[in-house]
């Protein structure tokens, strides 16, 4: 008998075979290293039942001078302040008509379809308006049916669009043949900012954009509108400035309270040459300068209204309002020059760090004259998308396009044990062609970075577009792990004490416990790669396997044995045994020249759900049983 006391190397290692990481993990889900050792990941569970509409992709926390707690919320269709777990609406308004401008047409009776006639209305498809002063068309299509916010189902030409009427409830309601009225001469439409997209399109011209997005033929120019929707943010001061990519600059303030919406940044009062186009804000916090990646440029003593993919505009000192440059002011812009456009900045300890697709600049700022100092510190590593990148304890770490990378005064690059499996994979690497949908997170609880990425395909074996996946890196340790989670944006504990993310349609709070949201954590495994004795010359007889689990919470694992008697052999699942608490021994009995040991969270089992777990040093019964 020979008891063999297993020391496995920490994280998982993907970047050769299942019999060349011997001595290592080789797959896993949903779970993590801690000290070495693994352990199921944290659970999580939802902040209250309200919820949002379309697919969030960025979240921003504050706390205001009143001490109250806000969350922004973008999604592809509106933009939410959370607040005592209710979603409030404060997208912006894009134009409001005049009386008389709107009118209503049913398209038949027992049809809810209604034609909307305003000249000019600019609407895209799944826009958003709310009608007010309309009086009934004179059957079931009241007053109360149209005087409320509508989504824009179809648009018929430049001039008209149509809508699908519905009650206070959101229930169809079919017009009649007395519904012959167009709801009277004072009808007003008030027009949200026009929605993004919730695919990435690249480039422009004839392809760009959705089917039936423009004109036949046409090319399109790239905006905030024909493209991926990602909403930027950033506070100046308690107030907060949001910006969809590409799109116009908004300023909303919590002292006019969440039932208000933001407004456009260029046209408050006192605004002078502020952007009226950008790719990203942020802000500098401890020099009070509020900057817009790839903004409009001025010329003629205006803005043009036309994103510079690679201009940097920043305010005046104190003045997020104040952008034209004077000789009594600290406003300015600069132009960089490595790259076709700036994919996304990120604040880091006194700069700011700006990437381009293909090089990476750092931002500082040196006061009068020059305001910053903006240098070119790598010009052979872009960004992959403008969420790609995630400011934690030792820098700036960021995803590129073959590679991840910390920036701390310079660029390096990090040695990944699962780099080709997350960039190669036919199935679970990353598909570029959905690369600006990837989400960089921090957890520092757990020293972890990562990212949410979609792979290339989707669990039928279909092409995927949307986050499915993720990867991790625990700088703490120097270790790399992976699995499968939908999760499109993230939040760090700070602001609030656990980390927060978003699932369409709802909020979710993690590392709670150890429950998926009251029901079990499916799919929790971690699976070694191949053991053997020697050099596997030998067939082994594995007799039993000692555990070593400590549990975090009640519940117990499932041990599957597997072996082969070749590398390339496909495996043969021998064994399968329930660990719990009080578990001394398994009793395996399998032979074969290589082994492989999964261990699965059994929650939901005999009213174990939520069982927290984190493994030791597991001990094998492995003996040497002649050759063949």
């Amino acid at each position: 008998m020979t008891i063999q006391k297993l020391q496995f190397n920490p994280g998982i290692d993907r970047e050769g075979t299942a019999y060349d990481s011997e001595g290592g993990w080789f797959d896993c889900n949903l779970v993590r290293f801690r000290a070495g050792r693994p352990e199921k990941f944290g659970g999580w569970a939802k902040r209250g039942t309200n919820t949002y509409l379309g697919t969030v992709r960025a979240l921003h926390n504050w706390i205001a001078l009143d001490g109250t707690k806000y969350l922004g919320l973008g999604s592809h269709l509106k933009y939410y302040i959370e607040s005592g777990l209710t979603f409030n609406d404060i997208t912006p308004i894009r134009n409001t008509t005049a009386a008389g401008d709107v009118t209503f047409a049913k398209v038949g009776d027992g049809d809810a379809t209604l034609t909307v006639t305003d000249t000019d209305h600019g609407c895209v498809l799944n826009d958003f308006v709310t009608f007010s002063g309309a009086v009934s068309l004179g059957g079931n299509i009241t007053a109360a049916v149209l005087n409320q916010e509508y989504q824009v189902s179809e648009i018929v030409d430049a001039n008209n669009y149509r809508i699908e009427a519905k009650d206070t409830s959101g229930n169809a309601v079919l017009a009649n043949s007395s519904d012959t009225g167009n709801g009277g001469g004072s009808v007003v439409g008030a027009y949200q900012i026009n929605v993004g997209l919730d695919e990435f399109v690249a480039g422009t011209g004839y392809g760009a954009s959705t089917w039936g997005g423009g004109g036949w033929g046409g090319a399109s120019t790239l905006s905030s509108v024909n493209q991926l929707r990602l909403w930027t943010h950033d506070n100046y001061g308690e107030n907060l400035i949001i910006n969809p990519r590409g799109g116009q600059l908004y300023r909303w303030q919590p002292s006019s309270g969440v039932g208000t919406r933001a407004t456009l940044l260029s046209a408050i009062g006192g605004a002078n040459k502020v952007p009226t186009k950008g790719l990203q804000v942020i802000t500098s916090e401890t020099d009070r300068h509020l900057i817009v990646l790839g903004a409009d440029p001025i010329s003629g003593g205006n803005r043009t209204g036309v994103v510079d993919p690679m201009l940097v505009a920043f305010s005046d000192q104190e003045n997020e309002l104040q952008f034209e440059p004077l000789t009594t002011n600290t406003a300015g812009s600069v132009r960089l020059s490595s790259g076709s456009q700036i994919i996304g900045g990120v604040k880091s300890r006194q700069e700011i760090v700006i990437f381009t697709d293909t090089s990476v600049y750092s931002m500082q700022f040196v006061g009068p004259p020059f305001t910053f100092s903006i240098n070119l510190i790598d010009n052979a590593t872009g960004l992959i998308g403008p969420k790609a990148a995630i400011t934690a304890p030792g820098g700036v770490y960021f995803m590129s396009y073959d590679s991840f990378y910390t920036y701390s005064g310079s660029v390096n690059k990090l040695a990944c044990s699962v780099k080709n499996y997350v960039f190669n994979d036919p199935t679970n690497g990353i598909n570029t062609d959905a690369a600006y949908k990837i989400f960089g997170f921090s957890n520092k609880e757990h020293n972890e970075v990562g990212w949410y990425y979609p792979s290339k395909l989707d669990a039928n074996g279909d092409i995927n577009t949307e986050i499915n996946r993720y990867v991790i890196y625990n700088y703490a340790t120097n270790i790399w792990y992976y699995g499968q989670l939908v999760r499109t944006a993230w939040l760090d504990s700070g602001v609030e004490p656990f980390p927060q993310a978003v699932k369409a349609p709802y909020l979710y709070e993690h590392e709670v416990g150890f429950d998926d949201d009251g029901s079990e954590m499916t799919n929790v495994f971690i699976e070694s790669a191949d053991l053997d004795l020697g050099d596997g010359d030998s067939f082994a007889f594995l007799s039993k396997v000692i555990p070593d689990v400590k549990f975090l919470q009640s519940g117990n694992l499932k041990l599957i044995t597997k072996q082969r008697n070749y590398p390339g052999d496909t495996l043969t699942q021998t064994s399968s045994s329930v660990i719990t608490p009080t578990t001394q021994q398994a009793f395996i009995r399998s032979r074969g020249r290589q082994f492989v040991l999964r261990l699965e969270s059994n929650d939901g089992d005999s009213g174990n759900l939520g069982s927290g777990w984190r493994l030791g040093a597991t001990r094998l019964d492995l003996r040497t049983d002649g050759r063949r």
